[in-house]
């Protein structure tokens, strides 16, 4: 599917793709826009998510030098909001990602071109195991949680033979979504 023309991510992601290739940090497209790109339909997303080895990799004082504001460090993410003249809420929200499982999809990610620059996408098995294991944590909203389940099944829609990759799938998206519609779901 790629990035549609008239994204409002698109500059953002611009921007932050010359600041991180100019500083040197190893990266990957992850989340909602990496499903974006490994898709045929279109899936929208808001933020841009990157992958990161270690939070220490995030030029903090470079993207504040290029407008970029930071909103908080979460537990799984580093987040940011991109420039603009608008209200923070109106901005793209960037989230950085980091951890043992990030930093080898980083390895194993590729390079693509995208309306005329390029950035390190993670590979769709990379990306399935990902969602798969955000869809299966208990702390993430439900809503979240479905929306890792619709992007899992949009992968393997697009890309069958990923469902090889993890052969317990089915029974694992089965008790995601038990999980996520049981009245009793924060007893998980």
């Amino acid at each position: 599917m790629g990035l549609p023309e008239g994204d409002t991510k698109e500059p953002a992601l611009r921007s932050l793709t010359e600041l991180m290739d100019r500083e040197g940090v190893a990266y990957a497209v992850i989340g909602g826009l990496a499903v974006q790109l490994h898709s045929q339909e279109p899936r929208t997303t808001r933020d841009i998510d990157l992958a990161i080895k270690t939070y220490d990799d995030v030029p903090a004082s470079q993207l504040r030098a290029a407008g970029f504001e930071h909103v908080g460090r979460f537990p799984h993410s580093d987040n940011w909001v991109a420039p603009g003249g608008g209200p923070m809420a109106s901005r793209t929200p960037v989230q950085f990602s980091a951890d043992e499982l990030m930093a080898g999809a980083i390895e194993r990610a590729r390079s693509i071109a995208v309306r005329g620059f390029r950035l390190p996408l993670v590979t769709a098995a990379d990306l399935l195991q990902l969602k798969l294991r955000a869809a299966e944590d208990p702390s993430r909203r439900g809503s979240k949680r479905a929306t890792d389940v619709a992007d899992i099944l949009r992968l393997v829609e697009d890309h069958p033979d990923l469902s090889q990759s993890v052969p317990d799938l089915k029974d694992r998206l089965g008790a995601i979504q038990e999980h996520i519609l049981s009245p009793e779901r924060d007893r998980y």
